[in-house]
């Protein structure tokens, strides 16, 4: 069989879970070659299909996805190590970036919350070369993987990846105060309905919290006025339907808050900055 052939072969099996089959078939056909996409494309169609195409596809018919099982995800415009141990950065969770650097363009200290393969804090500091970065995460895989990715990036001397645990006291004690704050905590609604591909696959540590998925914010929120300088802001991702309920916990504790959208025109990044007189007594 051809690379051609096990390609259509495969496309037309993934149809059945996957809205993307052909482009998950001509991926995972790419991982068996050991070449890109464009590659395949270009100068391998006719090439026998790789014995190892077949073991590749049966797993994205199982419905793990195709980022665990190649190993690697583009973030705005970075490529980053992924594992079952970290969420799969998705590019409405670039809405976090454009809105953060929107905010801080000149932001020297950064902490990222919950930082998992480090694609928030990477992304942010890949754009602000003047700036230090801290990501904080309670999973030891998840900062293997962040780590990782600081080093294959050059941005291993910018970024420290550190254990951090928010619902712990004294988690931040030592951390100091920040121009800018980012987090994608967990803000899923403990009995959603979820595709397969991530309810099976990815950490649900990271993904649920709470009946109404709300319970980080009121963890996280309450202690940012201590994490950021008089002028700092913090941006955190929402559920495109958590805008009201998470402006609310803000301005009880003396935010102001700004929804910014995603490509896909939802409400995914909640730019919180201190009402004016408002400080850590407010938390």
């Amino acid at each position: 069989m051809t690379v051609a052939e096990a390609i259509r072969e495969a496309a037309q099996r993934l149809a059945t879970t996957s809205d993307t089959a052909r482009l998950d078939a001509e991926l995972l056909m790419a991982h068996a070659l050991g070449c890109s996409r464009s590659d395949v494309l270009l100068r391998h169609m006719q090439a026998g299909a790789p014995e190892a195409f077949a073991a590749l596809v049966d797993r994205r018919a199982a419905r793990e996805p195709v980022a665990y099982i190649l190993g690697n995800q583009e973030f705005y415009g970075l490529d980053l190590a992924v594992s079952p141990a970290v969420l799969i950065p998705r590019g409405d969770s670039e809405a976090i970036v454009r809105a953060a650097l929107a905010a801080a363009p000149d932001a020297k200290r950064v902490l990222d919350l919950g930082t998992g393969s480090g694609a928030l804090l990477l992304a942010v500091l890949s754009e602000l070369p003047g700036a230090q970065g801290i990501g904080i995460d309670a999973s030891p895989a998840a900062l293997e993987i962040a780590r990782q990715n600081a080093d294959s990036l050059g941005l291993a001397d910018r970024a420290a990846l550190q254990a951090g645990d928010w619902t712990k006291p004294g988690w931040a004690d030592d951390l100091g105060r920040f121009d800018l704050v980012i987090a994608n905590p967990p803000y899923v609604e403990d009995d959603a309905r979820l595709d397969p591909d991530v309810r099976d696959y990815e950490p649900a540590s990271a993904l649920f919290s709470g009946p109404e998925g709300l319970d980080d914010y009121r963890i996280i929120v309450p202690q940012l006025p201590r994490l950021l300088t008089e002028t700092g802001v913090a941006v955190l991702e929402i559920g495109a339907s958590q805008a009201s309920e998470v402006s609310e916990i803000a301005r009880q504790h003396g935010f102001t808050a700004t929804a910014h959208r995603d490509l896909g025109g939802r409400d995914r990044a909640l730019e919180l900055r201190l009402a004016l007189g408002k400080g850590e007594s407010s938390s």
